[in-house]
């Protein structure tokens, strides 16, 4: 899967939909890529966690095991700033892939994780003009239960919470 993911972040680079994907990131997966898988295995271990992060485990949407559709990483529980922002789901699906029903998809494979990993209801946050972000959370049962300005900007962020 390592040319797939380089291509993957390709994807989000060209577009520039995706700020974490620079290109120090390309360069060290390019480089290191069983590292960075290990970080993502040790992540949801909870090892080596900088301060304020939470354990997350990250799960890949792969389509006939071949091409990279989405991700999803699933926090195994919430600090205040993944309360105000963040929550315990985050996803993303390649550009090239949006609009076909994958967000959908990939966020209802990871309730179940959830489901599995022993919650009961997981909060999930989008920007308020997120529309597609907030259908996908939506169609998955989301509740709406409050918005609020995000610190330092003028964004709204939208809390749902899912009963699992």
């Amino acid at each position: 899967m390592h040319s797939e993911f380089i291509d993957l972040v390709a994807e989000y680079q060209k577009t520039g939909e995706y700020r974490l994907f620079d290109q120090n990131f390309l360069t060290l997966i390019q480089e290191n890529f069983a590292g960075y898988i290990q970080y993502l295995e040790d992540n949801s271990k909870g090892i080596d966690l900088k301060p304020g992060f939470v354990p997350a485990t990250t799960f890949w949407l792969v389509m006939q095991s071949k091409v990279i559709l989405g991700e999803s990483r699933l926090r195994h529980w919430l600090v205040p700033t993944l309360e105000h922002r963040g929550g315990h789901i985050g996803y993303m699906i390649r550009p090239l892939q949006k609009g076909k029903g994958y967000g959908t998809k990939i966020l209802s494979m990871t309730l179940e994780k959830a489901r599995n990993m022993g919650l009961s209801r997981v909060l999930l946050t989008c920007n308020q003009d997120n529309l597609a972000s907030a259908r996908v959370i939506q169609k998955n049962q989301g509740k709406l239960t409050s918005e609020g300005l995000l610190e330092n900007s003028d964004k709204i962020i939208s809390r749902y919470w899912i009963d699992l």
